[in-house]
């Protein structure tokens, strides 16, 4: 039973005949060509065969009818659709993540911004917006978080690189992007994004002066208890990167960019290249995206916005290039394949622990949300369309 109250568009279903019938076209043109399987209401199959999606009620259509970018996660949610016993969510959706950008095809292609909603006005990333949109995410629960992540409680992509232990490997992708940086013994410290604290007490353990600033309150409060359990010395504050003062040999900010707006990315690397003392290096973690799809897609708000990370956008290498300023890549490793393994740890964990998630008052709706999310967002990674990059940067002489 979906709470109405707290899932109105879930509860309810949108309706329009025209456009459920539109949806039925697309769908069938869309898997004609693909090794996938689609099992409609009455028990017809479309597809060429492969990993299989059970559509279980026509109530789907008209989801995808009103919106793609939004009814597709959205009839997740409600149930409308489900991966077929022995087919895995992600492997089923990299599929489809394969052919994202020929799915619709080009005669509706030109009506998609008639119907697609806009990113709302208030979602923008000023500073009461940016504390708004990150509240909504990371203030839901330290304890929700830690059903599903490591003991590092690091909440971007590991770095495997030979081992298949995560945190392990989290580890190692706090020391790559700290070596990018230069951080070292004596290095005065900024960190834009604490997390949960973890490349705080690695910084420290260097010997490094660390200060650390975030907009969660969860957050901040988490990161400062395990950073004294570690017995390390940082500062964590809650503070808007815009109003960080002070100069450091380094800072680092890892998968923070990607909530920073479109419109503020200037502004983030301004801030940056103002407090880097000459010589200093900013190392930067960053999931990015293909640069045409981020221009034809900027402006749109999508599912993952709605209930996943409002006011976000994934940055592409050369919009990081053009808004970058005095600040330049000198080093970059991308790893994207690392992040469909990381995906995959946290949603094996968080379906396993579906019950201790339910205790913390997190519904099914949510838990098929959050499912959703993972595996959408593993799909991403594995297909290609996503990847993550360690950049370290410099001001230009």
């Amino acid at each position: 039973m979906i709470d109405n109250e707290r899932w109105p568009d879930i509860s309810t279903s949108p309706k329009s005949t025209v456009r459920a019938a539109a949806a039925r076209q697309v769908l069938r043109g869309a898997v004609r060509d693909l090794q996938v399987e689609v099992v409609l209401p009455d028990g017809r199959r479309l597809g060429r065969g492969g990993p299989t999606m059970e559509i279980v009620s026509d109530r789907f259509f008209h989801r995808i009818g009103a919106d793609l970018k939004i009814g597709f996660g959205e009839a997740y949610m409600a149930g409308d659709w489900r991966a077929a016993p022995g087919t895995d969510l992600a492997e089923l959706l990299t599929v489809f993540a394969r052919r994202l950008t020929t799915l619709v095809p080009p005669t509706l292609q030109r009506f998609r911004k008639l119907i697609e909603q806009r990113m709302p006005a208030a979602e923008r990333n000023d500073r009461t917006g940016a504390r708004s949109n990150i509240a909504r995410h990371y203030d839901l629960s330290n304890d929700l978080f830690a059903t599903f992540l490591d003991p590092t409680m690091s909440y971007s992509s590991a770095l495997f690189d030979g081992t298949d232990d995560l945190e392990q490997a989290q580890v190692r992708k706090i020391d790559n992007v700290l070596d990018l940086a230069g951080v070292r013994d004596g290095s005065n410290v900024l960190e834009i994004g604490t997390g949960w604290g973890q490349l705080a007490i690695q910084a420290a353990g260097r010997g490094a002066t660390i200060t650390s600033i975030t907009l969660s309150t969860e957050q901040r409060d988490l990161a400062r208890k395990r950073i004294a359990e570690a017995g390390v010395d940082a500062t964590v504050e809650l503070c808007d990167y815009r109003d960080i003062e002070g100069r450091y040999d380094a800072v680092v900010s890892v998968e923070m960019i990607e909530a920073v707006g479109e419109r503020y990315w200037p502004t983030y690397f301004e801030t940056v290249d103002r407090v880097l003392v000459p010589g200093g290096r900013f190392g930067l973690q960053a999931i990015t995206m293909p640069d045409d799809r981020l221009r034809a897609t900027r402006h749109a708000q999508g599912w993952i916005h709605k209930y996943i990370f409002p006011g976000g956008l994934i940055p592409s290498l050369e919009a990081i290039d053009r808004t970058a300023g005095r600040l330049t890549v000198v080093d970059q490793h991308a790893f994207g394949a690392d992040y469909a393994r990381t995906l995959r740890r946290w949603r094996d964990r968080f379906t396993e622990q579906a019950a201790e998630v339910d205790a913390l008052g997190f519904d099914a709706t949510f838990r098929r949300m959050w499912e959703f999310y993972l595996a959408y967002s593993e799909a991403g990674f594995r297909s290609g369309y996503l990847d993550v990059v360690q950049l370290a940067l410099t001001r230009r002489t």
